[in-house]
């Protein structure tokens, strides 16, 4: 049997995410040819020294302008697919996703309170928003959960209606913030559309940290997340400390939807589609839906944005209503599904 570690699919996924990032990079107002992409980030690596024979323009858009913001849309979709995952495998629901549950409603709120209140002019800078978002995530996962425990279990219909009412909460308490910093406004209304209009590398160091954390922890709790597909008492049974091993997983997967979120918005879906495909392909072992979930994240929301930028420009669509509209048909399909027949 092939190893999960040596699957050849990672990377093939790999491979192609690398190709649509360098066709996401060279995209723009002034497009730059693929190739020529390459050759100038190849030439970025220090042990390599190439004829720098391109307009020296195309170095500058490429690398402070377009290269932070496909590489913070890579990470924002490597982090919602792989906290869905999670969250999928932890609650045994495969309609369980960071928005679903209300956890990114809830980043988003803490997220927005940071930006209104200009909390990121204290000694922490931008780095504020990622622990912002953070906290507002936690405080909506463990309500959430707490609300929609039936006698130590966590049925589906509870956990969708609990999540949705506290994403409701927090989503009218950040409109509230919305309306009451209104020097905020432009600002706050682009973060809640999903927008990466100001992304720069600065955003990508703040949410770097806490989104490896996150990969890191979650991958290596695979094995436990496995166990979690059958019941709580299995689990419990093959060695593996539940209470404490689910804390984990609901605090590294908070952790990483709050990453995603601090910066670039609420874009929704990419949690409950990417980690569904991916079963469907290779199966229910989270040693290879991990991370190819997080390489089908991150490559998914490239081709989102690519969407974005060409369908009407020059002007640009915020993302989240491109995921919304791939999303909303597929989590539909997924509902009808889930009358007839379990998915783990």
């Amino acid at each position: 049997m092939q190893s999960p570690t040596r699957d050849f699919w990672i990377p093939f996924a790999l491979l192609g995410v690398l190709v649509i990032a360098i066709i996401s990079v060279g995209l723009g107002s002034v497009p730059v040819p693929p190739l020529t992409v390459a050759r100038v980030l190849a030439a970025q690596l220090p042990f390599l020294n190439l004829p720098r024979d391109w307009q020296p323009a195309f170095e500058s858009i490429i690398v402070q302008i377009r290269l932070p913001r496909v590489l913070l849309i890579a990470l924002t979709g490597a982090s919602l697919a792989i906290s869905g995952a999670a969250y999928q495998g932890l609650f045994r629901n495969p309609l369980a996703d960071p928005y679903l549950i209300g956890v990114a409603a809830g980043a988003g709120l803490g997220a927005i309170s940071a930006i209104a209140f200009e909390w990121h002019r204290s000694p922490l800078g931008t780095a504020i928003i990622p622990f912002g978002a953070f906290a507002g995530a936690l405080m909506t996962v463990a309500l959430v959960y707490a609300l929609s425990r039936v006698n130590g279990h966590t049925p589906t219909t509870t956990l969708i209606l609990a999540g949705v009412a506290v994403g409701a909460l927090a989503t009218s308490l950040s409109t509230f913030i919305l309306v009451a910093q209104s020097n905020q406004a432009a600002r706050v209304l682009s973060f809640l559309l999903g927008g990466y209009g100001g992304a720069g590398w600065d955003a990508v160091i703040a949410i770097l940290p806490f989104a490896l954390i996150g990969f890191i922890v979650i991958r290596w709790h695979a094995r436990a997340l496995n166990a979690f597909v059958f019941d709580e008492e299995q689990a419990q049974q093959l060695g593996i400390d539940v209470p404490r091993t689910k804390i984990i997983l609901i605090v590294a997967a908070t952790l990483t939807t709050a990453a995603a979120v601090s910066f670039s918005g609420l874009i929704g879906f990419v949690g409950l589609i990417v980690p569904h495909v991916v079963r469907l392909l290779r199966g229910p072992d989270h040693r290879r839906v991990l991370p190819l979930a997080a390489l089908g994240g991150a490559g998914f929301l490239m081709l989102a944005d690519l969407f974005a930028r060409t369908i009407a420009a020059p002007q640009e669509l915020p993302l989240g209503i491109v995921t919304a509209f791939a999303g909303a048909p597929f989590f539909l399909h997924l509902l009808r599904r889930a009358k007839r027949a379990a998915f783990f």
